[in-house]
């Protein structure tokens, strides 16, 4: 089975992050300690931000004659749908409506904190992002039964 995780081209690594056990399919990153959510974002490489920009396509003459053109300005707005890219590397991860909210990885995640920094055995083990077509992130808490507890 392919592994199917991102390949960030900027920082040259596999969004992934496992807690003293062997990655998947050896890639990534192997932590000793089990994080905040402010660390396995960005051992697991979720420390990006996402953008809401307009989206726009080509005007019927550019569309007819310069199709396969990369140089072709799009300068004809798609009113009330958005393209949301990561602001780290541009890529596209879908087109939303005008309504739809981004939530950050950070704000997304960040409410765990007080579930797993607290003393009651629940610890980030695992996170990632797995690559297009899919375009999904996960986060994996486990229950770590402490010796004495």
């Amino acid at each position: 089975m392919a592994h199917n995780l991102n390949y960030n081209q900027n920082n040259q690594r596999h969004s992934f992050f496992s807690v003293k056990e062997k990655a998947w399919h050896n890639l990534g990153t192997i932590v000793e300690d089990y994080p905040t959510s402010s660390e396995a974002i960005g051992f697991a490489g979720l420390d990006y931000t996402v953008e809401k920009r307009p989206l726009f396509t080509l005007d019927n003459e550019k569309f007819n004659t310069q199709i396969h053109h990369k140089t072709s300005k799009a300068d004809v707005l798609i009113p009330n749908f958005f393209a949301t890219p990561r602001a780290d590397t541009q890529e596209v991860l879908g087109v939303v409506g005008k309504d739809y909210q981004i939530v950050q990885n950070k704000d997304a995640f960040s409410f765990f904190d007080s579930i797993t920094c607290a003393d009651n055995g629940v610890k980030f083990e695992t996170a990632g992002v797995y690559s297009n077509p899919i375009a999904a992130m996960f986060m994996r808490c486990t229950v770590v039964f402490l010796h004495g507890t």
